[in-house]
């Protein structure tokens, strides 16, 4: 039997092992909320779930946090001053307080962890995305169009279709592409690019919440590993740095003002699992969607226009990132509903996007529908994705150029959903390719 560290045992305890208890314990009791991090069918389709949250109200109390749904509650949560989302801002009680301040040591630093983008608030959060941001400008994400076209081509011309002409999109498709992007963004040599799709996909389940032991002390274990050998990147890049990305932010200096070894390590996780996961979600999932729907599809041929569109309609039909959390840290009021500091909201922009005081028909997939860029599956405020840019063009890059290909693709079998709750995509999804 494999042992656990003692450090790993105190940060599973503080981050999941007690909620998962609490959640538990609220399930048993018959709490609707509680339903959503343990009910299969839910996972398998949360949006009449959604609906119900939302036709209960603007926030919906349950037994250990509030809920929401609605747009412009979802939209004000998300953007409010009251809210922060990291989930140790909120004071502790001193048993609780020891255990964090001792898991602590020898923490290996996640997405989900500081100082990564997800878990810092202003005025840390300002100067950290602000630096970043010098980096990852609108001209160098727009550079990497050609070479998404050609990487997006050379997967498309590799694939093998098996005796019955079927491929697994996900796994030589989806998953690949944005995973070669990432790769050159971070500077990760070919050999690596595989061990680095083993890290990311292992690390992804700690942006859910109620993680066993099991699971955390695996997703643990894979970003010590990724970041052992940043580590060393980054002493490589230093000395003898390349044309990516990630030597560019090694390298920064603005005015006097330099990243911390620490946050490269947390951009270059969040890169991976994050960014890389929500794109490799979007691919699938748009890849589904538009042949489950070929009156969809057949707007799309001969209008590279409509491609763009069509990325959205996707992202707010079926979003790739469908819940976060935020923290009150002090008394405030959303759409009408007052919310006591050291409360947790819960806002859901999965179902957000499916709301239809903003979207009409909400429910029909519309490659056309002319506000589907209102959708929050990026958030908003502050914490607005900074890579959503470079997960649209993939989108629209990738999707187009797998159907120009094969617009006669065709599902070959039942796919199956990824276990993760957070981020919404397929593990597998097998398609007949009839060129």
């Amino acid at each position: 039997m494999e042992l656990t560290r003692p450090g790993t045992l105190l940060r599973w305890v503080d981050r999941h092992g007690l909620a998962r208890l609490g959640i538990s314990a609220a399930a048993r009791r018959g709490d609707a909320q509680a339903r959503l991090f343990f009910d299969p069918a839910i996972r398998a389709d949360p949006y009449p779930f959604y609906r119900e949250v939302r036709e209960a109200g603007a926030l919906v109390r349950g037994r250990l946090m509030w809920s929401t749904t609605r747009h412009d509650a979802v939209v004000a949560v998300l953007r409010g001053e009251a809210f922060s989302s990291d989930p140790g801002s909120l004071p502790a009680p001193g048993p609780l307080a020891v255990l964090r301040r001792l898991g602590r040591r020898g923490r290996p630093i996640g997405p989900a962890d500081p100082p990564s983008m997800l878990v810092v608030d202003p005025p840390a959060h300002t100067r950290y995305r602000r630096l970043v941001a010098k980096v990852f400008t609108p001209r160098a994400i727009e550079g990497l169009r050609p070479r998404i076209e050609r990487h997006a081509a050379a997967l498309l011309d590799g694939l093998a279709p098996d005796a019955a002409g079927a491929v697994e999109v996900v796994g030589r498709y989806a998953s690949l592409l944005p995973l070669t992007v990432i790769a050159e963004i971070l500077g990760v040599p070919q050999h690596l690019r595989q061990r680095f799709l083993a890290w990311g996909e292992a690390a992804t389940p700690t942006l859910d919440l109620g993680l066993t032991l099991r699971e955390y002390r695996a997703a643990e274990a894979a970003i010590g590993q990724l970041n052992g050998w940043l580590r060393g990147h980054f002493a490589r890049l230093r000395a003898d740095p390349g044309d990516d990305l990630l030597s560019r932010l090694v390298h920064l200096d603005s005015d006097g003002e330099r990243l911390t070894e620490d946050e490269l390590l947390a951009i270059a996780g969040l890169l991976l699992v994050a960014g890389f996961e929500t794109t490799v979600n979007l691919l699938g999932t748009g890849v589904h969607l538009l042949i489950r729907h070929p009156d969809q599809l057949a707007e799309l041929r001969g209008r590279p226009d409509g491609w763009a569109n069509a990325v959205e309609e996707i992202l707010r039909y079926d979003s790739p990132a469908q819940t976060t959390a935020r923290y009150c840290l002090a008394d405030t009021e959303v759409a009408g509903v007052r919310v006591r500091a050291g409360e947790v909201v819960v806002p859901m922009m999965g179902g957000a996007n499916r709301d239809p005081a903003v979207f009409a028909d909400p429910d029909r997939f519309d490659v056309t529908r002319a506000n589907a860029r209102d959708h929050l599956s990026f958030s908003s405020g502050v914490h607005y994705c900074l890579g959503a840019a470079l997960a649209r063009m993939e989108g629209q890059l990738g999707l187009r150029a797998f159907f120009e290909r094969y617009p006669d693709a065709a599902l070959a079998g039942t796919p199956r959903r990824r276990a993760t709750r957070v981020l919404r995509g397929y593990d597998q999804l097998p398609v007949r390719l009839r060129p």
